[in-house]
């Protein structure tokens, strides 16, 4: 192939036979994730009782795992049994788009989570007639298509560069990774790439706190029992935010700003977290923190046997 029409990821080579422990540990993950997931979402589908707005929020999120995840694992593993680490220029373009994608629909779907559990506290009376069906529907669409719209103009964006190299320091295609490569004038893709970062990341996390806090403040004037409950729905979201919030910064972080020398083993599993583990971490903290969710999930597995 000719240099620019194809990418090497550089982290799979000299790996020896720790490659095999690697995929069966990869494997194994990627299958809990798939199963998990799709236990959530079949419980929620199932239960007519849990057709409101906070179980179909985690639906959406499941289904953002599965589709995240399913852009990194299957190429992961082929890889890692194979001798050549090569891949296409459109190809990476693509597992690029999708992860990022993936990145920001979880943090615009944990925003309108926040929104949710916002008016369901704060505005109680007031609930059922905010999030309506088709309000509801308004917000999870806004979540997926805003963030694939800014992330796709900067697909296109990095798709017209020449580049210069071939060789990416991941183990998947990363958006900066390949604007690095360029021998040309990438202004253009480091100002909205900032706008990206700003509008899906920062924004969705400084409204997402607003709320919490908003939220804290009214438990704190509240009743024990309103307390409780309020938090028993909340706790949930907060762990699943922070988990999030701390892997996507560790993985901007460590892209852009760290210069300093990172061993390879600490920056490969930096720089994973927000592919791995919030996929298999989200289901587990819905379906064993929802009672309703749990339940369901244990009728389908006694019915399953």
């Amino acid at each position: 192939m000719e240099n620019g029409t194809y990418y090497t990821l550089m982290l799979f080579e000299n790996i020896g036979y720790i490659r095999y422990v690697l995929f069966i540990m990869g494997f194994i993950v990627y299958c809990a994730i798939i199963f998990f997931n799709a236990l959530v979402i079949l419980a929620i589908f199932l239960e007519r009782s849990l057709h409101q707005p906070m179980y179909l929020l985690i639906t959406s999120l499941s289904f953002n795992n599965v589709y995240g995840t399913a852009a990194f694992f299957p190429r992961l593993l082929a890889d890692l049994l194979s001798d050549s680490h090569t891949i296409s220029r459109g190809a990476c373009i693509l597992q690029a788009f999708v992860i990022y994608t993936y990145a920001t629909n979880e943090n615009t779907i944990l925003m309108v989570m926040a929104f949710d559990r916002f008016v369901a506290i704060c505005k109680p009376l007031q609930y059922n007639n905010i999030m309506t069906p088709r309000f509801l529907t308004v917000l999870i669409a806004l979540s997926w298509i805003y963030p694939m719209l800014c992330i796709g103009i900067a697909a296109i964006l990095n798709a017209r560069l020449t580049v210069c190299g071939n060789k990416l320091l991941k183990v998947y295609c990363h958006n900066w990774e390949i604007v690095k490569l360029s021998c040309e004038n990438t202004l253009s893709n480091n100002v909205l790439g900032f706008f990206n970062v700003t509008t899906t990341l920062i924004m969705p996390l400084c409204f997402i706190l607003y709320s919490y806090l908003k939220i804290l403040i009214i438990c704190r004037r509240s009743s024990p029992e309103f307390r409780s409950k309020a938090y028993q729905t909340c706790v949930p979201h907060i762990v699943i935010l922070l988990n999030f919030s701390i892997a996507i910064f560790c993985e901007v972080t460590l892209s852009r700003f760290v210069n300093v020398d990172v061993p390879i083993g600490l920056s490969i599993a930096l720089s994973l977290d927000f592919i791995v583990v919030p996929p298999i971490l989200n289901p587990l903290v819905y379906g064993f923190n929802f009672p309703d969710i749990r339940k369901k999930i244990l009728c389908i597995i006694k019915a399953s046997r």
